[in-house]
């Protein structure tokens, strides 16, 4: 008899799972809350767009092997493309480009002194080339930073990043192997899909459909027990008994649904904290600036953490000729940002568009979405990789893949795509061992 496999969650590692799954032969459903795939990399559509637009800004970068890879397998690299965007910091009180060596380079003439560069140089250039992260996680990233980039570097650069991502709070939590993983492998290219990563993952699905699988949006499971050898999946007024959940919830979640974890992996799962995020989409008449990634510290007084261009990385004739901005920030869940209107957000977030280019003015905003979530950034501590929960959970047939795990990468489409294949192997072999035992 086919065994039966539920997957928790329809973004890309619940999609990865389900595809490989399904291509051996299993039989799959997957449960998704929302009225489409695509979790936090879903995307949506203002009615004279012919692309979709990620609701948080995503791109890819050339190293994201595992994505990429599945994308190849698929035979869509063609629909894969990968624009040279530029993005700035913004720095002792203007925008600076420095996301080129010879830019940074330029910068780091007229700013600081040859001791800084020579220090900047051959930290970067270790932390580019060591594979070892181990020893890193042992040490903040605030720490480390200063003591190898030098304390001017350090309040120019790694202070406001880290803050920044993570808050004043987590200055002295976040751990230094969580910086080299965002400095070991990107690139100046960035990758999207050709429709928005919403036209990917509903095509994915469409194939994972065409191999067999069910999907079931509106769907939200709201308990995970177990049901002698097996698992009962309950959701709405139903259930489900199967053979084995994949479940792809943050880990918050995880532990409110599965009340028969025990309490040695429930406690790992309350123990991963993680940062909101708060995304504000502004289309405009007229381009706002010349650049697509603005970085900006939370000291200079802006009202979020970064404004995205997104029309000076992908044209603006597949938004309708909308010039299509994002102000985002990532913030704790009880911040006030997450209870505000979207009026009074734009309140909020409007004014400083003018820092950006002094000729804005409000009649150019066509339109206005605001997305928000609890869970968007992993906030990993000295030596988190003792923290981990494992894919494989205590209970037989549970399992647990979540962004909080693909550690010490940070989170993105490609590495969740990795761990959704990588637990369906783990699935699939013990499901072997239990046929032949």
């Amino acid at each position: 008899m086919t065994k039966h496999i539920a997957i928790i969650g329809a973004g890309p590692t619940g999609l990865a799972a389900a595809y490989d799954l399904t291509k051996a032969g299993y039989k799959v459903t997957v449960y998704e809350g929302a009225p489409e795939v695509g979790g936090l990399a879903s995307g949506f559509k203002a009615p004279h767009w012919e692309w979709t637009l990620e609701k948080f800004y995503h791109h890819w970068f050339q190293s994201d092997s595992s994505i990429l890879g599945l994308i190849k397998e698929l035979g869509w690299s063609d629909q894969v493309l990968f624009p040279r965007p530029f993005t700035v910091a913004f720095v002792n009180g203007k925008f600076e480009p420095l996301d080129s060596p010879l830019m940074a380079l330029k910068f780091f003439l007229f700013n600081f002194p040859l001791i800084d560069m020579i220090r900047f140089g051959f930290a970067t250039l270790y932390l580019r080339l060591t594979p070892w992260w181990q020893p890193l996680e042992r040490v903040t990233a605030d720490a480390w930073t200063r003591k190898w980039y030098g304390e001017r570097v350090y309040k120019t650069f790694w202070r406001p990043l880290l803050v920044g991502k993570f808050g004043e709070e987590n200055l002295d939590v976040v751990n230094m192997a969580w910086l080299w993983a965002r400095l070991h492998a990107r690139t100046t290219r960035l990758g999207t899909f050709v429709g928005g990563f919403q036209k990917f993952l509903e095509m994915l699905a469409d194939v994972v459909k065409g191999q067999g699988a069910e999907i079931k949006l509106n769907t939200t499971v709201t308990g995970i027990k177990k049901d002698g050898d097996r698992i009962r999946l309950e959701y709405g007024s139903g259930y489900e008994i199967v053979d084995a959940a994949i479940s792809t919830s943050s880990p918050a979640l995880m532990s409110r649904i599965a009340p028969d974890l025990p309490s040695e992996y429930a406690s790992k799962l309350s123990s991963l904290k993680s940062m909101g995020a708060v995304v504000m989409v502004i289309t405009l008449k007229n381009r706002l600036t010349n650049y697509y990634w603005h970085n900006l510290p939370k000291e200079a007084g802006f009202p979020f953490l970064a404004l995205v261009e997104h029309t000076n990385y992908v044209d603006k004739k597949n938004f309708g000729g909308d010039h299509v901005v994002y102000c985002g920030d990532y913030l704790n869940p009880d911040h006030e940002y997450f209870r505000l209107s979207k009026e009074e957000l734009l309140e909020k977030f409007l004014p400083a568009l003018k820092r950006f280019n002094e000729n804005f003015d409000r009649s150019w905003v066509k339109d206005v979405w605001v997305w928000k979530t609890n869970y968007a950034q992993p906030v990993p501590p000295v030596n988190h990789s003792q923290n981990i929960p494992p894919l494989r959970t205590p209970l037989k047939g549970l399992y647990f893949a979540s962004m909080s795990q693909v550690y010490p990468w940070d989170r993105g489409t490609n590495f969740a795509v990795e761990i959704g294949r990588e637990v369906a192997k783990m699935v699939m072999e013990d499901l072997k061992l239990e046929v032949r035992s």
